[in-house]
């Protein structure tokens, strides 16, 4: 608790006297809750936790740590990895609370918060039979999400989050509320399509919509692990034909039922109408001898939960992510062999192809560079038991380094665990660096905001 009689404490006090949200330290009710993320290996205690409800609240919020110099932290959905939301000691500036959500459905625009989950962010536009390319977990939000690119089902159809972002709402560091759209503050935009929040806390986004659902074809096949090269192999394939509508993710992954079962799997998302979804599905249902098959009309919020159970909050979690131009032989004899001996049976390899309108824009056009046709994997190592941590930390690590001769200088942010060079962050960024850069020195020159994936000043 702050004793309101010191000068610290008698300025946190009319800080929250004036708070629409909440002000919390350690030992408030509330305080334990608010300051964990959903990666368990993330323990950390801020000083303060500013629980803001609205941009006056963020812009106290930030005008009180930078007044009394505390490290600043960030935190929309919480869902990040790296844990960069919170931050120890010094202020954790939490947008949770934030979670206004409002449709048009005329003009198929949503405006939403950022501390909307793609969870909610879906529930509410499908409604009115639209969505935009947004997370496949549904407890990811969209804040993290879009500013680091945006990863989707729908990514094939209609491009990454960022390229149905119209505008966002930022408050900056001396407390200014800006809108930034290719019409306003266009660079500020243009950064903030895949910059992440380098340049101050945005506080809401608006999306262009599309009419999605309520149903679409989609699922979850799935074959005996022994089978794994032959399905990777075939998933290689039909990567190869797929139609802007029709997006396949394929993972080796743990049977959900607990037992340890490994599986070689298929996720699929078809957005057209319905009896092309099922022609242009056909091929993925009919190979092989499936041990689960989940494949066929789906609703569109149902299959962007389907993931949701092999993401428990709080479980420990150490990532590893890289791009790659093609799944080889070679490649796919290495996730196998290492997935093989992967120490937990919550830890899984997922592979992400593009393709479509995600690679019709030009790298230079937003933030977020990666236009190149290929895949995407992602070593996922997660685990419940704090003293297994060196053998899954391990597991991922080496994974990585055998496929480092395969990878593409690139990296997505959005995946990039807390131990990652500066190397690694400039390679999330690629040719636009420089120009991101520029954006720093003008909004945030002293990097006060530099729990991210980091883009320092040029001076």
């Amino acid at each position: 608790m702050v004793n309101p009689n010191t000068q610290s404490g008698a300025a946190l006090s009319a800080l929250a006297k004036r708070f629409s949200g909440s002000v919390l330290v350690n030992g408030d009710d509330g305080y334990d809750t608010a300051r964990r993320v959903h990666n368990g290996m993330i323990d950390r205690h801020p000083t303060v936790i500013a629980r803001c409800q609205g941009n006056a609240d963020v812009a106290d919020a930030l005008a009180y740590a930078i007044d009394h110099k505390l490290e600043i932290s960030v935190r929309g959905g919480g869902h990040n990895v790296a844990g960069r939301a919170v931050c120890e000691d010094g202020m954790m500036i939490d947008l949770s609370l934030m979670k206004g959500i409002w449709v048009d459905p005329i003009n198929r625009r949503v405006r939403a918060q950022a501390g909307v989950t793609w969870g909610e962010f879906n529930r509410a536009t499908q409604q009115h039979g639209l969505a935009t390319t947004g997370g496949a977990v549904s407890s990811t939000g969209i804040a993290g999400l879009t500013l680091g690119g945006g990863f989707g089902f729908l990514m094939g159809k209609f491009g990454y989050t960022i390229d149905n972002l119209c505008s966002a709402e930022m408050v900056t560091l001396t407390g200014e509320v800006v809108q930034a759209s290719r019409e306003s503050q266009a660079e500020l935009f243009w950064g903030l399509q895949g910059g992440g929040g380098n340049f101050g806390v945005v506080t809401s986004f608006e999306y262009q919509l599309h009419p999605i659902g309520p149903m679409v074809e989609g699922g979850l096949i799935a074959h005996a692990f022994d089978e794994a090269a032959p399905v990777l192999r075939a998933y290689r394939h039909l990567c190869g034909q797929s139609e802007d509508e029709r997006t396949l993710l394929a993972s080796l992954t743990h049977a959900p039922d607990g037992s340890g079962a490994k599986l070689a799997a298929l996720l699929a998302c078809h957005c057209g109408e319905a009896e092309q979804a099922r022609n242009e599905m056909a091929p993925v249902k009919a190979f092989g001898n499936p041990v689960l098959d989940r494949i066929g009309p789906i609703s569109y919020t149902e299959l962007n939960e389907m993931l949701d159970p092999g993401f428990p909050r709080l479980s420990l979690n150490y990532w590893k992510s890289c791009f790659l131009d093609t799944l080889n032989d070679t490649v796919i004899d290495i996730l196998i062999r290492q997935f093989a001996v992967c120490p937990s049976i919550m830890s899984k390899l997922v592979i992400e192809h593009f393709h479509g309108v995600a690679l019709q824009t030009q790298p230079s056009e937003t933030a977020y560079p990666h236009r190149q046709p290929g895949y995407s994997i992602l070593i996922i190592a997660q685990w419940q038991d704090g003293d297994e941590n060196d053998a899954n930390i391990t597991w991922a690590r080496e994974t990585y380094a055998l496929l480092e001769p395969h990878m593409r200088a690139a990296a997505y942010s959005n995946y990039l665990d807390d131990d990652e060079g500066m190397d690694r962050v400039r390679h999330s960024f690629g040719e636009n660096f420089d120009r991101l850069q520029q954006l720093k020195d003008h909004y945030d020159p002293q990097n006060l905001l530099h729990l991210n994936q980091n883009i320092p000043p040029s001076r």
